[in-house]
């Protein structure tokens, strides 16, 4: 448990060095649930031509293993969850106004999350509904082309596509401009989501980055031959976060570069600061270290 708590604890002193603005937003976007009836049936089909090409990227990943029925259960479950990589293709589309119609296009580059991205995504809640195990037994039993897929979801299981859309209201509110993400902001966000699990994190307690800067007595442990270094590991942590602050450039560049740079330094610490924790809590309650056996000697 200590050494899951410290992990926690550098994880989180990691995540200090991210600007606000990226971990923390303003006004979260909603989804205009009036238009979902007037683009159900296109996220429907876009839905199936998403779970059919993710299945065949698998497939050919771990070719010439099978992809399982739990694999492609995965798939579904995910395509309509923004905070998981199936889902990446709603950043993607925009809602775009076309007399009576509204059309979902592809733009080819990931754009800001808007009211828009919100709409596709419940829409995309709402077709799946409960029927992703559904779709995963019908694509690992039958492996049917798209448009069998298609038919399959969009008019059988959800009947998304089995009327034609009503006219748009004349009066409908226009939604935000599709507005592209940065490679570099894209890739960051990546980088956070792949964050989200590492372990300890949901239930960690949150401390700010001057708490954990100022820990000078956690772990703490006389005579160890390892201490001067790992006193200077929240130093060294500490001058990131100034050079972060003063020097002027591309800041995100350097946050990605630093935290892929350090990754084996800070899994080093870990190890170390765990041992501290452990032998501190040996002292603390009086347990003393379990001698080595002759056998062990051996």
């Amino acid at each position: 448990m200590a050494k899951v708590e410290v992990i926690c604890l550098l994880y989180f002193l990691l995540l200090s060095t991210i600007p606000v603005s990226l971990c923390k937003r303003g006004t979260q976007a909603v989804a205009r649930r009036e238009d979902i009836p007037f683009i159900k049936c296109q996220v429907c089909q876009t839905i199936a031509q998403q779970i059919h090409s993710l299945v065949s990227k698998k497939g050919a990943q771990i070719s010439p293993k099978q992809v399982s029925e739990y694999q492609i259960i995965e798939i579904a479950e995910n395509i309509c969850n923004l905070k998981k990589e199936e889902a990446d293709w709603i950043l993607r589309f925009d809602i775009v106004e076309q007399g009576d119609e509204l059309k979902l296009v592809d733009q080819e580059t990931e754009g800001q999350c808007n009211s828009k991205c919100k709409t596709i995504e419940r829409t995309c809640q709402e077709i799946m509904g409960y029927t992703d195990t559904d779709v995963a037994e019908f694509l690992f039993k039958t492996k049917p082309q798209i448009d069998t897929l298609t038919n399959f979801l969009c008019k059988d299981l959800s009947k998304a596509c089995s009327a034609k859309p009503p006219p748009v209201p004349k009066d409908r509110v226009p939604g935000e401009p599709f507005f592209p993400k940065s490679s570099k902001d894209a890739e960051m966000e990546r980088l956070l989501r792949s964050m989200e699990g590492m372990p300890g994190a949901p239930n960690m307690q949150m401390y700010s980055k001057d708490d954990l800067l100022n820990m000078k007595n956690f772990g703490d442990d006389e005579g160890d031959e390892d201490e001067d270094e790992e006193n200077e590991f929240p130093s060294k942590l500490g001058k990131v976060l100034r050079d972060k602050e003063s020097k002027k450039g591309d800041w995100k560049e350097r946050i990605v570069n630093k935290i892929k740079g350090t990754a084996a330094a800070i899994k080093k610490h870990i190890n170390k600061a765990a041992h501290h924790v452990k032998k501190w809590w040996r002292t603390k309650s009086g347990q003393k270290p379990s001698k080595p056996t002759k056998n062990a000697e051996l």
